[in-house]
């Protein structure tokens, strides 16, 4: 049975390092993605990164790229999205999301989302 649960968020400071995660296992018929997405205040949803289930195959959104890591954990059905250098900038609620084979970098390719985990990066 399709479980989806999310996890993770709180204050960290610049510099710093946060893990959010997401457990997803048995996935519906097709779906075999999970990507995470953040919007900050005031600001359009942004693709930041994605897990191929199928493949493991990753890709990240150059505002993360060399800071931001996804990775899947199968015996816990877990993914996590390991963030790192964090920046005031990485502000945002961010959520996991589950969509059919292959990164779409656009919502609209996901059908199953968690809510927002609050992300806040300050001094």
């Amino acid at each position: 049975q399709f479980k989806f649960e999310w996890s993770g968020g709180g204050s960290v400071q610049p510099g710093g390092s946060m893990r959010l995660s997401c457990l997803v296992r048995q996935f519906p018929a097709g779906y075999s993605t999970v990507a995470w997405f953040r919007q900050a205040p005031g600001q359009a949803r942004e693709w930041i990164s994605c897990l191929s289930e199928s493949d493991g195959s990753t890709s990240y959104a150059d505002s993360v790229k060399g800071r931001f890591t996804v990775s899947r954990d199968n015996d816990e059905s877990m993914v996590y999205l390991q963030m790192s250098s964090l920046k005031r900038e990485d502000t945002a609620d961010y959520y996991c999301a589950v969509g059919r084979k292959g990164c779409g970098v656009f919502g609209s390719s996901y059908s199953y989302w968690g809510q927002g985990l609050q992300v806040t990066v300050s001094a």
